[in-house]
């Protein structure tokens, strides 16, 4: 987990947590609690969102979560690290600490339509082909890093290093940017939570680090 407090204008907590982890939730919710936040906002689409807390926070019993070849790829090399749970543990947690909490919670990625227009959009046939061949290489030898996030990210880069990739995750990070601002406007103190390898990008188009990727999208 990472996590920096930002002046955006406003006080704004930006956390990266490993997709996945057990141990990432509780240090989470630990560091949402210190901040005290006034509202939150989560790096998953509107129907991501309901769909986890219809089925994980409020259910009584959860269902089978079937997992594509990539995410079995994923979780092989991340146990090394500790217990793995799917849905992401840190995602389903908060939101049922915020509800106990009376936190609002908003969803700041596209919507499912909207993602799949940003990928087409940035992710050609060239690179699509690259992108499946990099993910089933990395999914038959996980990488070996020492350290969750350092995982996060050798993940992330092996599966989604490439040009079209790079472009589809600023545009997506553009939209999650432009609705944290919004989200931030007339409050005192906001948190953002997002997967651990999305934080580096998010932190410089949220500080202007990187002003001209916020026209992207």
């Amino acid at each position: 987990m990472i996590a920096e407090r930002l002046r955006v204008p406003g006080d704004l907590l930006l956390v990266g947590s490993v997709r996945g982890l057990e141990s990432e939730s509780p240090r989470v919710l630990a560091e949402l609690a210190r901040f005290a936040p006034e509202a939150i906002g989560v790096g998953l689409s509107a129907d991501e969102t309901r769909g986890l807390r219809e089925y994980f926070v409020t259910s009584e019993a959860e269902p089978v979560v079937p997992l594509t070849s990539n995410e079995t790829g994923e979780i092989r090399g991340l146990v090394r690290f500790g217990p793995v749970r799917v849905p992401n543990p840190t995602f389903v947690d908060l939101l049922g600490w915020a509800d106990a909490q009376a936190l609002a919670v908003a969803p700041l990625d596209p919507s499912e339509d909207e993602t799949a227009h940003l990928f087409a959009e940035n992710i050609g046939y060239v690179e699509l082909v690259r992108r499946t061949v990099r993910e089933r290489s990395v999914g038959r030898k996980p990488p070996q890093p020492s350290s969750p996030d350092e995982y996060a990210l050798a993940w992330d880069h092996q599966v989604a290093g490439g040009r079209g990739s790079r472009a589809f995750a600023r545009s997506r990070d553009t939209h999650l940017v432009r609705a944290s601002r919004r989200l931030a406007e007339g409050r005192g103190r906001v948190a953002v939570v997002l997967d651990r390898e999305r934080f580096e990008l998010v932190r410089a188009l949220l500080t202007g680090a990187e002003p001209e990727a916020l026209e992207v999208g």
